[in-house]
């Protein structure tokens, strides 16, 4: 199959503005996730609304294509972005120009996921585990997912899923294997135009989840499981902690 990886990034982030031309270990953000996405998959692209981005990108040697301002989701920029380039893909992998530390196994794992002729959309989780707290599991940040037996989502939320009728709260991690999504996509091209023109559903607008609208619809997204975990930067507070995180690789 032929993939392609599209990696949204836009200059006016509410928290952290002009966050993929932070500086981290000396390098931009951008260029980090360009460079970690390339190791496994010739084919990339920075797709972007802003100019000094554009530039950023084609100084280190990068791909970029210009996109318009009024995308409410990566998903919309990414198809945009595929519209305007040349070449035939069947597939187009959704990296968030946050996630520097994006590991080529993750990547990897996304891919497989199609080697399943029915997966339409595809994503990953990782199990969280008893040394993750209960902090981190109820954190409204890091939404959880329930995978069907066939590892496919059944839904996503922001509040933990599902809830351990009769056990203490402490004690939930030790009898259940909950698992966190990781913010990565794949979508066949066809499916990406299909789900780029819904109107936004309920569930998705009740959690702020897109992933919620293509479910709401009836598509199928199937889950790739990694172990890796990853520091994406929405903060000028995570950068920090993933400059610290650069020092110990």
């Amino acid at each position: 199959m032929n993939f392609i990886a599209i990696i949204p990034a836009r200059y006016a982030s509410t928290r952290f503005p002009a966050k993929p031309l932070a500086l981290l270990g000396g390098k931009t953000v951008i260029e980090r996730v360009y460079t970690q996405v390339k190791k496994v998959m010739p084919h990339a692209c920075v797709a972007t609304d802003d100019d000094r981005i554009a530039d950023a990108v084609r100084a280190f040697g990068g791909e970029v294509v210009m996109t318009g301002t009024h995308h409410r989701s990566g998903t919309d920029r990414c198809y945009e972005a595929l519209c305007k380039l040349s070449g035939n893909y069947d597939v187009v992998v959704n990296v968030q120009g946050d996630e520097p530390f994006i590991q080529p196994s993750q990547l990897e794992a996304l891919q497989a996921c199609f080697d399943d002729p029915q997966t339409q959309i595809a994503t990953l989780v990782k199990p969280f585990t008893p040394a993750d707290g209960w902090a981190a599991l109820e954190n409204p940040n890091s939404p959880k997912v329930l995978l069907s037996p066939r590892q496919t989502a059944l839904y996503f939320s922001r509040s933990v899923i599902p809830y351990l009728r009769g056990v203490e709260k402490e004690e939930w991690l030790q009898r259940y294997t909950f698992y966190k999504h990781i913010g990565l996509y794949a979508y066949r091209t066809s499916v990406l135009r299909e789900i780029t023109s819904l109107p936004q559903s309920p569930l998705e607008l009740a959690e702020s989840l897109e992933q919620l609208r293509w479910i709401e619809n009836g598509y199928t997204i199937k889950v790739g499981i990694t172990q890796v975990e990853t520091i994406g930067i929405d903060t000028p507070q995570d950068l920090e902690r993933a400059e610290q995180f650069l020092k110990l690789c």
